[in-house]
């Protein structure tokens, strides 16, 4: 299971500039269904990058579903080579998403988040009517199945 408030602190005490998204996100709205992992929007600027990879080092990142042993270098030339990075780490699961169906990338995100606060730390996240969307646009099983009970909280809020 991940440990989101190592993840979640590491993240926040290094600068990273990014947004929850995902699971999480639709467990921080309220839905009642569980995640295995942590899906975060990053900001791709060469300072940002350089941030995530300093606070995610201390916890082995490696490509989640890879055969044991492939070479994978953890640095700011890979994720500056990609954009979408699934990984395990000594902490959980954590997948790094440069674009996300629907939203676009980070910058174009931003506008649809909210703040809040957990773990001693304020922090981004996507917002119920993008989450939604984001959700739609993906189309997965998983993520058609979340979205009756997000619209139902959504009119809650309203």
């Amino acid at each position: 299971m991940t440990q989101l408030e190592r993840l979640l602190t590491a993240l926040c005490d290094a600068d990273v500039e990014f947004i929850i998204v995902g699971g999480v996100a639709a467990r921080a709205h309220g839905s009642s269904r569980l995640t295995d992992d942590l899906d975060v929007s990053y900001a791709r600027s060469p300072a940002n990058l350089a941030r995530l990879v300093a606070a995610l080092a201390p916890f082995a990142p490696y490509l989640r579903g890879a055969p044991p042993g492939l070479p994978f270098d953890w640095s700011v030339a890979t994720l500056r080579a990609g954009l979408n990075f699934t990984l395990t780490t000594t902490t959980g699961a954590i997948d790094l998403l440069g674009e996300i169906t629907g939203g676009g990338q980070y910058e174009a995100l931003l506008p649809h988040t909210i703040t809040v606060t957990a773990f001693r730390h304020e922090l981004q996240l996507l917002d119920l009517p993008w989450l939604i969307r984001v959700k739609r646009a993906a189309g997965r099983p998983k993520d058609l199945e979340v979205i009756a009970e997000l619209e139902v909280l959504l009119e809650d809020t309203e």
